[in-house]
């Protein structure tokens, strides 16, 4: 009797193990499996760390729905290409299925070709560089001049529009009577951005007094590049770096007793961030950006609460543009049929052909769509810095 109700116990047990795990199958073994890289150390871990955290909240709202799954894994490529490569290929064996992309331009670019290598769909939250799509886009026209890596995309928007937007605000608005640019010309991010805002500056006539350079090797002092805008009279300084050298020009101008306006790009997004700087140095900062925390629709409320509730800080744009990946990747296979068992380069297909028919909305645009060449259609916002946030200019 005992061996009897012992076995009726080892089958109970084995229906009842059999039913769990039947029902983890269907919510987890199933789940389409993305991969992402970025700095999640080092210099530019602002970015990292931002773009995984809005990638999972999506991710976590998208499989609390109970339909198609997401399984999300990050890796750290310290912002550097060898690295880019390495976590790109850890991804790969891990079995991933879409690739997030790089959050910055130059592991961008290094991962975006081994993508393409391998038919991997990419869609970068903020790699904004045209050499992540691979082909040289014509700042006049917007067209990619020569062949691209067809399946990589970008949710942010392409470095000549970023500098061709923001020499067109600067004009519109009669930001600057005499404008200096500081830019770094061994970053494929920053001198794109350079290259169109100068092309867009000589066609509106703007009047740039100064324009100097610094690299990886020279982003400590300052000295040489601020005393030139000084002396050449700049009344404002547009910045297409990263948030970091920005911090040390704001605070090293300020030593020196100069005071001009800045302009930035969405590098500068994150310099509120910065361990050690006076963030009263950014007041009045301006800078192009697709994503206001502030803003008071539905979503972008919802989205910095949940932000704030999990990680303890406000939302930047690079968050916002990863919520927005994850959402453009959910709109456009979730009534597809896919599944853990689909190979990547059958959903790469895919996903080349909806991202290039659909219309997104998301918390950094509406009626965002793709082009052929992989850019996103979609406006940057004028911002500008007060009391320690983002405030629209508009």
């Amino acid at each position: 009797m005992k061996k009897f109700f012992a076995l009726v116990l080892a089958l109970a047990l084995t229906l009842v193990m059999t039913s769990c795990g039947g029902d983890n199958d269907q919510k987890n073994g199933a789940a389409i499996k993305i991969g992402g890289a970025g700095p999640l150390t080092g210099e530019a871990a602002i970015y990292g760390n931002a773009a995984k955290g809005g990638a999972e909240i999506a991710a976590e709202e998208i499989n609390a729905l109970g339909g198609i799954q997401f399984d999300l894994r990050y890796e750290d490529d310290a912002h550097d290409p060898e690295k880019s490569v390495n976590a790109y290929n850890t991804l790969k064996d891990w079995g991933m299925q879409v690739f997030l992309g790089s959050v910055t331009s130059t592991p961008g670019a290094a991962t975006a070709a081994e993508s393409d290598a391998d038919h991997i769909f990419y869609l970068t939250p903020s790699a904004s560089s045209t050499d992540v799509i691979g082909g040289v886009v014509n700042p006049l026209t917007g067209s990619v001049d020569v062949a691209r890596h067809s399946n990589v995309f970008q949710m942010c928007f392409v470095d000549p529009n970023q500098g061709s937007a923001s020499a067109q605000y600067i004009s519109d608005n009669g930001l600057g009577n005499a404008i200096a640019v500081i830019y770094k010309n061994d970053d494929v991010y920053s001198t794109g951005i350079y290259n169109s805002f100068a092309a867009k500056a000589a066609e509106l006539g703007l009047n740039i007094v100064s324009t100097t350079t610094f690299t990886t090797d020279s982003q400590t002092d300052f000295s040489v590049q601020l005393n030139d805008a000084k002396n050449n009279g700049a009344d404002l300084i547009y910045l297409p770096t990263y948030y970091g050298p920005n911090a040390l020009i704001l605070t090293q101008a300020n030593a020196m007793g100069y005071s001009p306006k800045y302009f930035g790009v969405d590098g500068m997004d994150g310099i509120l961030s910065v361990d050690g700087f006076d963030t009263a140095l950014a007041e009045g900062v301006m800078l192009l950006t697709p994503f206001n925390a502030d803003a008071e629709d539905d979503a972008t409320k919802s989205f910095v609460a949940k932000y704030k509730e999990k990680y303890g800080d406000v939302p930047n744009q690079f968050a916002a543009d990863a919520y927005d990946c994850v959402y453009a990747i959910y709109n456009a296979l979730k009534d597809e049929g896919v599944t853990d068992a689909t190979p990547a380069s059958e959903m790469c297909d895919l996903l080349i052909g909806k991202f290039t028919s659909m219309t997104f909305n998301g918390l950094t645009g509406e009626n965002m769509t793709w082009s052929a060449e992989g850019t996103v259609t979609k406006s940057p916002k004028g911002m500008y810095i007060q009391t320690g946030a983002s405030v629209g200019m508009d």
